[in-house]
């Protein structure tokens, strides 16, 4: 039997995604969005409201990067997610974290995560129900030892976050368990 719950975000996993760009003088700002999603082969869309830093700083310079966290930086993940750069100016160097300006984009790369998403802003979408930054992936960078001998990102070796919203937890993302376009096969006959 289900339970009615109410009307709550009970959608998971959600990815726990650290944005960062630079301000107008060329300080890093990065904050944890949990509400962000691929929208497109080239497009990118974070759900994060304009009263944070780092979104007036993307709106400034035109560029951010996605950074996925992994379970070694769980600490500065969750701080970027708990403290804000409009009360707290030295909030990334207290984090401890290391960046490096984008080679394509004017955006910090945040080099503890093992992948980043090189992005132009294209827009903002504000309507009375969401205020949405939208980016043009440009370049997708990781460090090698995530990477597979095939030349792509091995999930499995990233070792991820995913954010769980029912409890407010930080999850590990675990073993591959099917192969996409595949696992369903047998109901097309």
């Amino acid at each position: 039997m289900r339970k009615n719950l109410g009307a709550q975000p009970a959608l998971f996993p959600m990815p726990v995604a650290i944005i960062a760009a630079y301000d107008a003088e060329g300080t890093v700002c990065a904050m944890n969005a949990a509400w962000a999603q691929i929208c497109g082969m080239d497009k990118i869309a974070l759900f994060i409201s304009e009263g944070h830093k780092t979104t007036a700083a993307i709106k400034e310079t035109k560029a951010f990067t996605v950074s996925i966290a992994d379970s070694a930086n769980i600490v500065p993940a969750d701080f970027f997610g708990i403290a804000t750069g409009n009360k707290m100016p030295d909030k990334f160097e207290r984090s401890g974290c290391t960046a490096v300006k984008s080679e394509f984009v004017n955006a910090p790369v945040i080099t503890d995560f093992p992948v980043a998403i090189e992005c132009e802003l294209a827009e903002v979408v504000k309507t009375e129900n969401m205020h949405c930054v939208v980016g043009k992936i440009v370049n997708a960078s990781a460090d090698e030892k995530v990477v597979g001998e095939d030349g792509k990102i091995d999930p499995e070796k990233v070792d991820a976050l995913i954010f769980d919203q029912f409890r407010s937890g930080y999850y590990k993302v675990g073993e591959k368990a099917g192969q996409a376009w595949n696992a369903g096969k047998e109901l097309m006959k």
